[in-house]
């Protein structure tokens, strides 16, 4: 079993930044993939980000590339997401997910985290 928490939510004005991070506990695989998922009010949940587990590959929506950056620390057993230039419709809960893969894919993710709010203002 593995336990996900998030932190690093918060409320901030367009164009500024946030990193979000990412605890895993319980014995994490060695290799799997983690990923950061957001869900706005009345809105599907979608992906964000999705990094491999040597850090060596990532996956970015389209809506996020160039803005947010997915790292981690194994040694921490910690995921992040650097965000920048972060826009209103960047408004949303975001998930920390993990999943037994060698390959990044954004689908069939095993744990899911509580999720931290993250609100742009305009």
């Amino acid at each position: 079993q593995v336990q996900l928490v998030e932190s690093g939510g918060g409320l901030v004005q367009a164009g500024g930044s946030l990193r979000l991070s990412c605890v895993a506990s319980g014995r994490p695989s060695s290799s799997f993939i983690m990923g950061w998922f957001r869900q706005a009010p009345g809105k599907e949940r979608e992906s964000v980000a999705v990094i491999n587990w040597t850090g060596d590959s990532t996956y970015y929506a389209d809506s996020v590339k160039g803005r947010f950056t997915v790292s981690r620390d194994n040694a921490k057993d910690t995921m992040y997401l650097q965000m920048n230039s972060l826009k209103p419709e960047d408004t949303a809960v975001y998930y920390c997910a993990y999943k037994r893969a060698r390959f990044i894919t954004t689908v069939g993710f095993d744990y899911w985290g509580q999720g931290t709010q993250v609100t742009v203002s305009s």
